[in-house]
């Protein structure tokens, strides 16, 4: 018997609509920890002769000073975001959704800081790891209030059935969606503003984006990708032995055979492997 499920309506809504928040989840205290612990590593990173191994710079520095936009597996790098990763209230949440047993994929700190947070484009996130099967959900933390002002989520519902396309008119995969989104033809995008502590579950099909954050306030979210144990990562290079190396089973058995199911997925071109920001910079880059 699970503590923590979601309830039969939250369910429903992931299903239908391809997201559903679990608002306040987490309290000051669960959030206290993983505070201290985006202090030290980020010190100890800037203190290091490797920081890259850690964490992602903005390309836009505050007050002179460069400041962190991704820390980098930051389950394998602190306790704290360990601990919070295999929380039951998140892991029943994620049971619940994809089943008893599934592994965490893998994890980032996109932080957002005040004023220069970057923009993230459109894109939908099987696109950069496609698997067998398409259960695996984005967990994605909120560690502050986050509203439409300093750059909080926003998604398109109902279109976690189906993919768009991520490529440019020569077939190389450009890390975000090259479809127009603008036109109304999908429905409206919704904001996903939630206090801090709130937890987005969002199936790793569903369209979605932030807005720069150009406010006073940081936006930082902590994201675990968790997958079905049974759903297997499809080689396509590079990219798919670097995400597999973070792969951590959390609950359940290890799955003998793979399923296939879903929609089929893309299986994309990449070019040169580098960081969602800096591809999707990039691509820009060459269409404008």
């Amino acid at each position: 018997m699970l503590k923590h499920p979601l309830s039969e309506a939250q369910v429903d809504q992931y299903r239908t609509e391809g997201f559903v928040v679990a608002s306040s989840l987490f309290d000051h205290n669960d959030l206290a920890h993983v505070e201290n612990a985006i202090r030290e590593l980020t010190n100890r990173a800037i203190d290091g002769e490797d920081m890259s191994t850690i964490l992602e710079l903005e390309p836009e520095p505050i007050d002179g000073q460069r400041v962190p936009r991704r820390i980098y597996n930051p389950y394998d790098q602190h306790q704290a975001f360990h601990n919070l990763a295999n929380d039951l209230r998140i892991l029943d949440a994620v049971e619940s959704l994809i089943g008893p047993s599934f592994n965490l994929q893998h994890s980032k700190l996109n932080m957002k800081p005040a004023k220069v947070g970057s923009v993230v484009e459109w894109h939908q996130d099987l696109a950069y790891f496609p698997h067998t099967n398409d259960d695996l959900i984005t967990c994605l933390v909120y560690l502050d209030d986050a509203t439409s002002e300093n750059g909080c989520l926003q998604v398109l519902p109902r279109h976690h059935h189906h993919f768009f396309s991520h490529s440019s008119p020569d077939g190389t995969f450009t890390g975000m969606i090259t479809e127009d989104l603008a036109d109304g033809r999908f429905g409206r995008p919704i904001d996903l503003a939630a206090p801090a502590g709130s937890v987005i579950f969002m199936h790793c099909i569903t369209p979605h984006a932030s807005l720069p954050n150009r406010s006073s306030r940081p936006r930082r979210t902590l994201i675990f990708e968790y997958r079905a144990a049974d759903s297997f990562p499809i080689w396509y290079g590079e990219m798919t032995a670097a995400a597999e190396a973070s792969c951590r089973p959390v609950r359940g058995r290890r799955a003998e055979v793979a399923r296939f199911g879903g929609p089929p997925p893309l299986i994309p071109h990449v070019g040169k492997y580098s960081s969602l920001y800096e591809l999707q910079a990039e691509s820009k880059a060459k269409v404008y």
